[in-house]
């Protein structure tokens, strides 16, 4: 800590003072001229006299004012925030006490401000290196304050001074290194963010299947009220919780009724012996309604199989595979029902990939299942539209250290806003549907490694899109 001594400057009030004493003491002066012109002892004697009296006048003016002095000069230090000067003691004893409780006073600041500087560095350490989003808000409601988290996962571009609400139009400045997806990903959730209400915290789901907790708090500053979000992904944590939860309920829904159906099936058989010994009239309504139980006992038994499929798949077995041959073996197994059904299926752009490492059992039924639900958003728009026909298109793009496969349909059922819930267990919006075809299809991805995002392309339109790492 540097220590200066620091020289007082005179204070008005002193100036004041010293021409008051020099007045008094001329005046008293031309009376000893007009009093004692005759008397040169006494004139020279009161001109000393009054010499004494303004230079001890003068000394105890100064001395006087001296404290003044230094207070002048401490609440200089503090307007100027100097706490790491010091003021020089003058040797006197009642003015030695003063200035030390100056300089404590300044030691204690320059403590404390050191002790802030550090906490203040320390939080924003903090703040960069925790994974939750962090957004602070002035008193106008315009971000303050916004975490490297923040702005990698709204993808921002310069957001201090700006409310979060400039953000949720179509006109929105985000980073230029964001996609139209991300971008159109980054406005959704800042639209839901914005429309978040002070002291709620409620789970967030993007356009990419991606789940959020955020909440809205506030802090006082100065009297002033000033909101902060904090955002936290739970996409990983709710995948696991969810996967081990249905994991546990399929497995006991499976036993009982793999159970039940295998002694059902047992029964049906058995009864299937007594045909011989009804009358022939009735003999076929017999078997014709053990045969319908049975075909039901079976279709139980596939449907339970449908979701064990899920908890029971295998781990993979990735091979090099070329990605553009599985998709047109698809293309080939549905091209016949889809020309019965005036749907046009092909690829629209098939760019040269590279082999990449994919389990081939796990993939095709997968992209299988995709394809299926393109043909049937169709076949519903058209049911419900009393219209015919339609589009299915396949994208392969190479993108460098991706590769995205795209599934383009004309069904254009998401636009009501329900593709953020596809990839929830058990959600289905098709009639009958049981809600496990995307958790599978997700499954299978996820273990290859692959993202994927379900989404309304516009113009009527559904997008599938699957990116997969480069090999």
């Amino acid at each position: 800590m540097k220590l200066r001594a620091l020289k007082l400057q005179p204070p008005r009030l002193q100036t004041r003072l010293a021409v008051y004493l020099a007045l008094l003491h001329l005046a008293l002066g031309g009376c000893a001229v007009l009093l004692l012109p005759e008397r040169p002892l006494l004139f020279v004697g009161a001109e000393l006299m009054l010499a004494a009296s303004f230079a001890l006048g003068w000394w105890l003016i100064r001395g006087a004012l001296e404290p003044l002095g230094y207070t002048r000069r401490f609440h200089d230090l503090l307007q100027d925030q100097q706490y790491a000067s010091r003021l020089a003691a003058p040797g006197v004893t009642e003015l030695d006490d003063l200035v030390g409780m100056f300089n404590g006073m300044l030691t204690a600041l320059h403590r404390e401000r050191l002790a802030i500087g550090e906490q203040q560095g320390f939080l924003e350490r903090l703040l960069e290196a925790t994974p939750s989003a962090v957004l602070v808000f002035d008193f106008d409601h315009a971000i303050s304050l916004v975490n490297a988290s923040a702005t990698a996962l709204l993808g921002l571009d310069a957001p201090l001074g700006k409310p979060l609400s400039a953000w949720t139009g179509d006109d929105a400045a985000f980073d230029p290194a964001l996609d139209e997806r991300g971008r159109a990903r980054s406005r959704d959730l800042a639209r839901q963010l914005d429309a978040l209400a002070l002291g709620d915290s409620r789970l967030l789901v993007d356009t990419e299947g991606r789940r959020y907790r955020a909440q809205r708090s506030r802090f006082f500053d100065r009297g002033f009220a000033r909101h902060f979000l904090i955002v936290e992904e739970l996409t990983a944590e709710l995948e696991d919780s969810e996967r081990a939860t249905y994991a546990r309920l399929i497995r006991v829904l499976a036993h009982e009724v793999n159970n039940t159906v295998a002694a059902t099936g047992s029964v049906l058989d058995s009864l299937l012996t007594y045909r011989g010994q009804l009358a022939e009239r009735d003999a076929g309504d017999f078997v014709t309604a053990i045969v319908a139980v049975k075909r039901r006992n079976v279709s139980l038994g596939e449907f339970i199989d449908r979701f064990t499929r899920v908890v029971k798949m295998p781990a993979p077995e990735p091979r090099p595979t070329r990605l553009q041959d599985v998709v047109d073996d698809i293309l080939w197994l549905n091209r016949e029902q889809c020309n019965a059904r005036g749907i046009q299926l092909g690829w629209s752009r098939c760019d040269t990939v590279a082999p990449m490492p994919l389990d081939v059992n796990l993939i095709e039924p997968a992209l299988l299942n995709i394809v299926k639900n393109a043909v049937e958003a169709i076949d519903e728009r058209n049911a419900r539209d009393g219209s015919s026909g339609g589009a299915i298109r396949v994208e392969l793009e190479d993108l460098g250290e991706r590769v995205r496969l795209s599934v383009i349909d004309s069904g254009g059922l998401l636009e009501d806003g329900q593709a953020q819930r596809l990839f929830t267990p058990f959600f289905s919006t098709k009639r009958g549907g049981q809600g496990i075809g995307l958790m599978f299809v997700r499954e299978v991805l996820q273990r290859h490694g692959a993202g994927c995002a379900l989404a309304p392309a516009g113009a009527g339109e559904t997008r599938f899109d699957i990116w997969f790492p480069a090999a």
